[in-house]
């Protein structure tokens, strides 16, 4: 897949803690971008914050080091992007999914090693 120009960045905003049917939340919003073909995503997990409960959730003290911010982020053609977030809604009860415009300057997989 190739994309250059414009683009859109999707991030979920969730708990690291979130499941659905028992596996991470994170984990099923991968999966489901991948099987819905998007250009990729990636799970970041902090190391502080807060939400809309405003209770903050740090790795600095060990009886809130629980339930710690994870930021799941998709790029691709808004298109496609738009096409799934339905998925989204299903997924997601609470958190806060937000949409960026950004520039795709360069998106280059790896090639396959010579006779692979």
């Amino acid at each position: 897949m190739k994309i250059e120009g414009p683009a859109v960045r999707l991030t979920v905003f969730i708990g690291e803690d979130d499941t659905w049917h028992h596996r991470p939340l994170y984990h099923e919003i991968v999966h489901r971008a991948h099987a819905a073909g998007l250009a990729g995503a990636s799970v970041l997990r902090g190391i502080e914050g807060y939400g809309a409960s405003s209770r903050i959730h740090t790795t600095r003290l060990l009886s809130l080091s629980e339930d710690l911010p994870v930021a799941v982020i998709i790029v691709d053609r808004e298109d496609r992007i738009r096409a799934f977030l339905p998925q989204l809604d299903e997924l997601v009860g609470e958190g806060l999914v937000i949409l960026d415009p950004v520039e795709v300057i360069r998106y280059v997989g790896r090639t396959a090693p010579v006779g692979s």
